[in-house]
């Protein structure tokens, strides 16, 4: 009995990879939100993955047993530590919030009367009112509101749930996910996409040593500033404030305020001003040198960490926050790169040259001579003549 040809056409697989590319992209689409929280997942794993590498080739651990102390270990430090220190901030924080509402108070009280100035008078009740009204509406929210801040509140922690849950599974399994990956594609162009992955890693190991120097820089940066201020706990905020860079917005933001609320409770060791306009110096002095970072160093490291135009990374990263937030800005300096070097495999493979510019060949092997050199013959000394 033959044996029927039951291959498909060339035709017909053209079209089931097509349809299949469809449907992935619908996916994605569909479920984004999801596909965010997971790349979320896969950057956090991504840093702390170098911990676990070094911690199994040090120690000859298993990965399994090395990602259990890391992971472990970074969850105990992040639940953990807000959880101390939240009982020891919370009468500070109290104190600060009850201060700022006495200001508010204050400056309305003040505005709801006329202002004298020498002969000119200025009626800013309305201002007064206004700050009246916003204080209520912050303090007294309407209980629909309640019930979305509830809801929303509700949302977030299952998601943090689920990025817990991916980071450890991102940190277990990637080596097996990697060459699952590989075996995707037809065993010629493996060599191929080895050599390419190894170069995206390239980048993205970059990346993050130009993210190390960035919060080292501004961590060094704001403890000299914060010593000069006589800010006490300058050495403690400025290493937060290093540390905070990392995430686009919101980390100054709250390193901002941890350290304008630090000098409106505490004041300066120095400067002969009350509190509050020791934290205005403070807010001000912060902006200065966090856009100084941002539109100087931060595009400089990071152009420099991937080879990319420091304008153009500059560009991208206003744009990215623009358009997707914290998140974009944080990834799109290594995916643009990365894009780039995946372009520049595909353009080359369309115009027929080698997958890579500087290697030569599409045999990713180091030449005959590197591998078995020739051995180095010794010459044999000389006998010196006989005289004779």
């Amino acid at each position: 009995m033959s044996r029927e040809n039951t291959q498909w056409s060339l035709p017909f697989r053209y079209v089931v990879a097509v349809l299949c590319f469809l449907a992935i992209a619908g996916f994605l689409f569909y479920a984004r939100e999801a596909v965010t929280n997971l790349v979320i997942a896969a950057f956090v794993a991504y840093l702390i993955n170098p911990a676990v590498v070094y911690l199994s080739t040090q120690t000859h651990m298993t990965r399994t047993a090395a990602v259990n102390v890391v992971y472990f270990s970074a969850v105990i430090l992040l639940v953990g530590l807000p959880a101390t220190l939240a009982p020891i901030f919370y009468d500070e924080f109290r104190i600060v919030i009850e201060d700022l509402l006495d200001l508010s108070n204050q400056i309305s009280d003040a505005l709801s009367q006329p202002i004298h100035f020498g002969r000119l008078v200025f009626h800013l009740e309305e201002w007064g009112r206004s700050l009246s009204q916003v204080q209520t509406a912050v303090l007294t929210p309407l209980p629909e509101e309640a019930l979305k801040v509830l809801e929303t509140t509700s949302v977030g922690v299952l998601w943090f749930l689920i990025i817990l849950v991916s980071v450890y599974l991102f940190l277990a399994r990637w080596p097996e996910m990697r060459d699952w990956m590989m075996q995707l594609a037809p065993s010629p162009y493996r060599p191929e996409l080895e050599e390419l992955y190894d170069r995206i890693k390239r980048v993205w190991m970059g990346y993050l040593r130009g993210q190390i120097v960035l919060m080292l820089i501004v961590g060094v940066v704001f403890t000299i500033a914060w010593l000069i201020l006589g800010i006490p706990g300058a050495l403690v905020l400025g290493v937060i404030a290093g540390l905070f860079t990392l995430v686009p917005d919101v980390g100054p933001f709250l390193a901002m305020a941890l350290a304008a609320g630090v000098a409106l409770l505490e004041g300066s060791t120095w400067i002969p001003l009350s509190n509050f306009w020791v934290a205005a110096i403070v807010v001000l002095v912060y902006l200065v040198l966090i856009n100084a970072k941002n539109f100087f160093l931060r595009p400089i490291i990071m152009g420099r960490s991937v080879h990319m135009n420091e304008a153009l990374v500059f560009i991208v990263i206003l744009v990215a926050t623009i358009l997707e937030g914290i998140l974009g800005a944080l990834l799109v300096v290594p995916v643009l790169a990365s894009v780039v070097v995946i372009a520049g495999y595909v353009q080359r493979k369309v115009l027929g040259l080698p997958p890579f510019e500087d290697d030569g060949s599409s045999q990713f092997v180091a030449p005959p001579e590197k591998i078995n050199p020739p051995k180095r013959t010794r010459l044999k000394p000389r006998k010196p003549k006989s005289k004779g």
